[in-house]
């Protein structure tokens, strides 16, 4: 399909905080992404789970079922066992007719723990990458069979954090496995986006546009801050308003298609959700435009 460009929720309300922007309704929240001009959105906590009551949730705003995270645990069990955690999600993604299945293992994470900082993070061992790859490049093709791409995504406090973890996870995995692309995970997590879309570039199926603000990813780092805490002082923000360059790294993806998402938790007390998605939409479309894209 051609580039389609969504939203995810996590501007207007916040899953691993609740507290961020929970009072916001639902139908605000879609409402303003189709003002924006966002065709679709990915799910948050405030979305129902089963196709028909999903569906009449979003037809009204003419917004499609982009997808939406599965939280993963191959570090616990086997491919067997997750799939059959994942069916009830990969039901209502097939109802819905999304195309990729996004996950990221959280079976030891700390992201959503404000009161652990990022260097506690969970680190996987060099002998450890093989059998993981192998479980969840099996647990990859199962969901391949159902006619979804499983695409992975690296995520600052969990094991596939840094350049090199994202590295080693690609080199231990097989075809049916692909890759989220995060632009602003991967910047803060000291990788070059535009250089894991050059290298990866076959095996990209999903983009998450945000950027980073250089002078909070900076504090964080020299003040060992939880992800959480980051969040909450800004560390992301939408396409535009931060450090990454994004022609560089569309430049990097040729023959891109799918969906390109904006996602980009902030505090919407402090960072209007309706203003920042404009910004981000708008500076998402030229850039696609200029790299020949759209």
């Amino acid at each position: 399909m051609p580039i389609r460009i969504g939203a995810n929720p996590i501007g207007w309300s916040n899953d691993d905080m609740p507290e961020l922007g929970g009072e916001t309704p639902l139908e605000t929240c879609l409402a303003e992404a189709r003002e924006v001009g966002f065709e679709g959105m990915e799910l948050g906590n405030k979305f129902p789970r089963e196709p028909a009551a999903l569906q009449r949730a979003l037809a009204p705003f003419d917004l499609a079922c982009v997808g939406g995270w599965h939280s993963i645990s191959l570090l616990t069990r086997d491919a067997e066992a997750e799939f059959a955690a994942a069916r009830a999600h990969l039901d209502l993604l097939k109802a819905m007719g999304s195309t990729v299945f996004i996950v990221a293992e959280t079976s030891n994470a700390i992201h959503g723990d404000r009161t652990r900082p990022l260097s506690q993070r969970p680190v996987l061992q060099a002998g450890a990458w093989a059998g993981y790859g192998a479980r969840i490049t099996d647990f990859a093709e199962r969901i391949l069979a159902e006619g979804l791409r499983l695409v992975y995504h690296h995520h600052m406090g969990t094991i596939v954090q840094s350049e090199a973890d994202i590295d080693a996870l690609m080199a231990a995995t097989g075809p049916a496995f692909h890759l989220l692309l995060d632009t602003g995970h991967a910047t803060w997590g000291g990788a070059d986006p535009a250089a894991l879309a050059r290298r990866y570039r076959s095996r990209i199926s999903h983009v998450h546009t945000k950027d980073v603000r250089e002078s909070v990813r900076k504090a964080s780092d020299a003040g060992d801050w939880s992800f959480l805490d980051s969040v909450i002082e800004g560390v992301y923000t939408v396409p535009g308003d931060g450090m990454i360059d994004f022609t560089a790294v569309f430049r990097e993806l040729p023959g891109y298609s799918g969906w390109v998402v904006v996602e980009a938790e902030q505090d919407p007390k402090k960072a209007n959700p309706l203003q920042y998605a404009t910004k981000g939409y708008a500076h998402l479309t030229r850039t696609l435009r200029e790299t020949g894209l759209a």
